[in-house]
């Protein structure tokens, strides 16, 4: 039997990329990156601030961190809680200590139901990015696109009600984009958007409704995939951030600025026994020459996209 010559001819087929939704682009090849003041690495602090209904909706599919057992899931719901009313204090105690701002991603439900903590975020320097509406609204493929609109505006109107600015940025729930969320992001007016992670320096993304730049949030260093999914102790993250930092360092010595962001979740994070050894780390990377801490729309707005 032999093949169909039909699978032998795709329109798209051209070097580098198969689509135009972004170039093909060699990041060790690519225009160097300068960072303010000559800094070599810009440290991104990128925390997930979220609220959890107590009962999942599985439609498309149930986000990571929700809800597990039979409902009421109160173990799960209360230590979620947990992380927003006592572990992400921890965090901007410890991002206070270390003199650096933070992006914090939110649902609009965190400025519904507690726009104190929304009012300590704006108060203390740090960015809004937002975060959908709540942890129940996962976009996918198959959703309505006015469902999907409807989702992005209802979180970017709570949010910059409350905080008195409106988000720059966008981070879906479980990074999961639908076919179109690209152009909806762009429509409605925001600049850049952080679910995709093919890269370690920002990159323009084309839209119907015009560019919107792709923030790559690196999803294999954030401490759910590193404490949670891999179980691996506090000390073992930390060597693997040190270790990706003095990686990055040298890369940028030869081709210019690179990105490390630190993806964190204050239920996971904020736990008393992880919280000295976080603290360290942070010490360490401030001291560490040619380190830039900088906000999501920092690094945006530096990178010259």
């Amino acid at each position: 039997m032999t093949l169909d010559p039909g699978y032998l001819d795709y329109p798209h087929r051209r070097h580098g990329m198969d689509h135009d939704a972004y170039a093909w682009r060699n990041l060790f090849a690519a225009a160097p990156v300068t960072w303010p003041g000559g800094q070599r690495v810009a440290v991104t602090l990128f925390v997930s601030l979220e609220w959890f209904p107590i009962i999942p909706n599985d439609t498309p599919f149930r986000a990571p961190g929700h809800m597990q057992t039979t409902y009421p899931d109160y173990r799960n719901y209360t230590a979620r809680e947990y992380g927003t009313r006592v572990g992400f204090y921890r965090l901007l105690d410890a991002f206070a200590r270390a003199g650096v701002r933070a992006t914090i991603a939110t649902n609009g439900a965190i400025a519904e139901r507690y726009p104190s903590v929304i009012r300590d975020i704006i108060s203390a320097g740090h960015e809004i990015v937002a975060h959908a509406t709540d942890m129940n609204a996962v976009i996918a493929g198959d959703i309505p696109e006015a469902e999907e609109r409807a989702i992005i505006a209802a979180s970017l109107a709570a949010l910059t009600e409350v905080s008195g600015r409106r988000p720059r940025g966008w981070h879906s729930v479980a990074r999961s984009q639908s076919w179109t969320t690209p152009k909806l992001l762009r429509a409605a007016g925001l600049d850049y958007m952080t679910d995709w992670v093919n890269d370690e320096l920002p990159y323009t993304f084309h839209t119907e409704a015009g560019p919107i730049v792709s923030l790559p949030i690196n999803h294999e260093l954030s401490d759910r995939q590193i404490l949670v999914t891999q179980h691996h102790t506090i000390d073992s993250y930390v060597q693997q951030i040190e270790d990706a930092h003095a990686w990055l360092d040298a890369e940028a010595e030869r081709f210019g600025g690179r990105m490390l962001p630190l993806h964190l979740t204050p239920y996971i994070m904020g736990l008393p026994y992880r919280m000295a050894a976080f603290e360290r780390l942070l010490a360490r990377l401030v001291a560490t020459p040619g380190t830039w801490f900088a906000t999501t729309a920092e690094v945006v707005d530096a990178a010259s996209i």
